[in-house]
């Protein structure tokens, strides 16, 4: 019998899952429905996603083996405490509302078995990139079964909850700050007279290629990456330098050092 995934929630986060797991290899093996109290926004995830989409949390969670908690932050303890009493001992609670610990989740629930992740959007075309956390009372194969869940819309880390806000920094933010360079690099070629189409395909084909290498760098450093481009005397290393100079270590440190504490803040 295949395996009932609930999403109680079907905005962007859950329908980028939603279609990864579709997508995967094993998507054939999960039942997947959603609960979603948003009218337009249940009937995209009806059209596109091609799920049953119910308008009553409880009745989901009935009818699911595993339920994703896709809400908002500050609904998570509103749903939580409209669905407790449906939440029998078999049932796996998997929470991707930033910010919210898993022990404030079990202050409504009680001794359920939960686990806490942090995915992000490029699970759309399962390039994703997740971190995950147990619960207090969750096991080793409540985390196994999550991580081979998401292993097939991108790659899987598992970490302390206590590091779980900077996952949220580095990779569910991630993809935007990304973008944010691109779109960059993209304009600062416009504005040398690149027509701005050629510009954003060389940035954009250069990140992807530029990350492929450093996945790919079997021993070697992400400096020595660097230091084979950035030729001493050469443009790139005046590029490099420039960089230094206007210290965009400390740039990224803030972006990520703010964003990580921004998520812990959203569960308070």
């Amino acid at each position: 019998m295949n395996k009932k995934i609930g999403f109680i929630g079907c905005g962007k986060m859950a329908s980028a899952i939603i279609k990864g797991i579709k997508a995967s290899s094993c998507g054939e093996k999960f039942e997947i429905k959603g609960a979603e109290v948003n009218c337009e926004i249940a009937e995209l995830a009806q059209n596109k996603l091609g799920i049953s989409v119910l308008t009553d949390n409880r009745m989901l969670v009935i009818d699911s083996d595993v339920i994703f908690i896709a809400t908002k932050p500050n609904y998570v303890a509103q749903v939580l405490e409209e669905i407790k009493d449906e939440l029998t001992d078999e049932k796996l609670i998997v929470s991707i509302a930033a910010g919210v610990s898993t022990e404030k989740i079990q202050k409504i629930i009680g001794t359920k078995r939960v686990i806490r992740v942090m995915p992000n959007t490029p699970a759309l075309v399962q390039e994703g990139m997740s971190g995950v956390c147990k619960g207090e009372f969750a096991t080793e194969e409540d985390a196994q079964f999550v991580i081979n869940l998401l292993s097939g819309i991108g790659k899987v880390i598992e970490v302390e909850e206590s590091q779980i806000d900077i996952v949220t920094a580095i990779s569910g933010s991630g993809p935007a700050f990304f973008y944010q360079v691109i779109e960059d690099m993209a304009r600062a070629g416009e504005k040398l007279g690149l027509d701005y189409e050629k510009s954003l395909l060389l940035a954009t084909q250069t990140a992807a290629g530029s990350a492929k290498m450093v996945m790919n760098r079997g021993e070697l450093s992400v400096q020595t990456l660097i230091d084979n481009v950035a030729t001493k005397g050469g443009c790139t290393f005046v590029g490099i330098q420039t960089m230094k100079e206007e210290n965009s270590a400390k740039l990224f440190s803030d972006v990520i050092e703010k964003t990580a504490r921004k998520a812990n803040e959203l569960g308070k």
